[in-house]
């Protein structure tokens, strides 16, 4: 179960570590032609989302391997369950209907809630 949970969570970790990073550093010019929703979404909540990941990254990771507060393992997996959701409703109320990348990304972070329980 721990092997499952490791590998899920390592490919998440680094899939939200890469787009969360550079939703934060880069400007709205250069996301555009990687993500066409910055076109109509504050900076400001552009970055937040951007930090959210990057923080969401690290909780799948560090507290298991710590052994410190494992909990927020789970607490992670549970919102990048819900920043998909909430994602997949953002792009098809812009009528984007390429949202393969958001339900893998949501299933993979469901499968990751399972197994985090192995640490509470």
């Amino acid at each position: 179960m721990k092997v499952a949970y490791w590998i899920v969570a390592g490919i998440l970790a680094l899939f939200y570590l890469y787009g969360g990073g550079i939703k934060v550093i880069q400007t709205r010019e250069q996301l555009l032609p990687m993500m066409a929703w910055v076109d109509r979404t504050p900076m400001p909540a552009v970055r937040t989302i951007g930090v959210l990941e990057v923080l969401g990254a690290i909780g799948l990771i560090v507290p298991p391997l710590a052994g410190i507060a494992p909990w927020l393992a789970l607490a992670a997996a549970i919102g990048f369950v819900l920043l998909q959701i909430g994602a997949t409703t953002v792009h098809l109320r812009r009528e984007d209907r390429r949202i393969a990348l958001n339900i893998a990304l949501l299933l993979a972070a469901a499968v990751a809630i399972w197994p985090a329980t192995t640490w509470l």
